[in-house]
């Protein structure tokens, strides 16, 4: 009896937050659905009324609603209907200035975001409809070329709490398309993004969040696709990325540049990458800067990094890793950041194909070593050339340089594999397909201690393709045929 009286009162509690919660359709209060009247008193009204009723849905219509700057508060969805577009002003002064409380690279001055929260739990954007930023009206200035300072963000969340991103549409943003910063349990599911408009036109941006999903998601961005980022000393932690498609001139699915805290338990499945549909980069390539890149280059610690079925239809580098020392402070006063640690990473499963002569290439620098680095299962096709000078290049340290998978120049000497300064690397299962008129070596080494080459495939269709050169600072490398 006593339990049946709990379940009852347990029932009656959650049907009568369900009874009481707040809808508002932003039409039932004022709002205009032309497109040019702008509606963001309005639609910021109802977000408060909804989140001080104790939470609800704040509901877009059917139609084209222009808007500035919306502040979202606890407890609030923001439901984008099909047939409805939530256009963000193409005037600048339309645009709060936010300054955030929490201390990262980018929040050391006011931005400006099509939505924000800091400090908030319980929210969500979702539907099927588009919010467009129209974002080819911002133009890079003097006073901040920064995404978001003269360009706003579509999405800017911080230290948000249980946070649900699914099914909407979201395009041209005026710099990163969203941007989720030192968020908890974090969702992102079945939405769409095309960022071509203007500037750092990442497509997700996932930085220093713990307890992350990002599933079923289709990406086509100038900038990054996905990218995880640590731009304070909060790691990205506790993530799982899987079954996207993913287009980008630069890199498809990255850890990086910024790395101030590190990535742990990462993993990232059932994934496609190729080339972005729009013909004109503004930064990178047209077949894409690299598929995967693992970099650490401003402090912190990478470890544990798990990424596995993986089709690359066409790209600059289908695999980049990097531990570097670029040595990025997160803010202008914090110390200088200890050299980082990249360690424990298994890729696996990868189909790929390339053009270009820049090739995989997994790099430390002298005395700090990527470690703990295994390959399984990858087919390579190499559709590039190679002359014996190429193959006899010795590529530059670049300790500090930016990381990208050219930083050491538009040809590697390797055909497959350029590997330096690393430790305890295994290759297994590696087939590579030379069909270009290319004499460089399938894999090249260089300061590579402990490498395990296990049941190594390399088909050269024109020339005879050397396995491995290695210089004389490699120790214990061994092949198993």
């Amino acid at each position: 009896m006593k339990y049946l009286k709990l379940h009852l009162l347990f029932l009656l509690s959650v049907l009568s937050s369900v009874i009481y919660s707040e809808n508002i359709n932003i039409l039932n209060v004022g709002a205009n659905a032309d497109g040019i009247t702008l509606n963001t008193e309005i639609i910021q009204n109802a977000i408060n009324k909804v989140s001080e009723s104790g939470g609800g849905t704040v509901i877009i219509p059917p139609g084209n609603f222009l808007t500035g700057s919306l502040i979202l508060k606890s407890g609030v969805t923001l439901e984008v209907k099909k047939g409805a577009i939530l256009l963000g002003s193409q005037k600048l002064d339309d645009y709060q200035n936010i300054q955030p409380k929490f201390v990262a690279l980018r929040t050391g001055q006011p931005t400006k975001q099509l939505i924000f929260a800091e400090d908030k739990i319980n929210i969500s954007i979702c539907g099927k409809g588009i919010i467009d930023g129209q974002g080819s009206a911002f133009k890079r200035t003097d006073i901040g070329d920064a995404p978001g300072v003269t360009r706003p963000h579509l999405i800017q969340l911080i230290n948000c709490k249980n946070v649900n991103i699914e099914g909407v549409t979201m395009l041209n943003s005026g710099g990163w398309m969203q941007h989720y910063l030192a968020c908890e349990k974090l969702q992102i599911k079945g939405i769409s993004v095309y960022n071509h408009c203007n500037y750092n036109n990442d497509g997700i941006d996932i930085d220093g969040c713990h307890d992350v999903i990002v599933s079923d998601c289709i990406v086509d961005s100038d900038d990054d696709g996905i990218c995880l980022k640590s731009t304070s000393p909060k790691s990205c932690k506790n993530v799982v990325i899987s079954d996207c498609v993913i287009k980008s001139h630069c890199n498809a699915l990255k850890m990086g540049t910024e790395t101030s805290g590190g990535f742990q338990n990462i993993t990232i499945n059932n994934c496609v990458v190729s080339p972005s549909v729009d013909p004109n980069p503004i930064y990178g390539t047209i077949r894409g800067q690299s598929a995967i890149s693992v970099e650490m280059v401003d402090g912190g610690l990478l470890d544990c990094v798990n990424i596995s079925n993986i089709t690359i239809t066409e790209t600059d580098c289908p695999i980049f890793i990097r531990l570097g020392n670029r040595a990025r402070k997160h803010s202008p006063s914090a110390p200088n950041p200890k050299m980082g640690s990249l360690q424990n990473v298994n890729i696996s499963n990868v189909i790929a194909t390339t053009s270009s002569k820049i090739t995989s290439n997994i790099t430390g620098i002298p005395g700090y070593n990527a470690e703990n680095i295994s390959l399984n299962n990858i087919m390579i096709t190499n559709l590039s050339d190679g002359s014996p000078q190429e193959a006899g290049l010795k590529p530059e340290e670049n300790e500090k340089g930016y990381p990208t998978a050219a930083m050491f120049g538009k040809v590697l000497p390797a055909s497959g594999f350029f590997v330096r300064h690393v430790k305890n690397i295994t290759f297994n299962n590696v087939q590579l397909f030379i069909k270009g008129d290319n004499v460089r070596p399938a894999y090249v080494f260089s300061d590579v201690k402990d490498a395990l080459v296990k049941f190594p495939v390399v088909y050269s269709f024109e020339n005879n393709v050397g396995l491995i050169v290695k210089d004389a600072e490699c120790k214990n490398i061994k092949v198993v045929n």
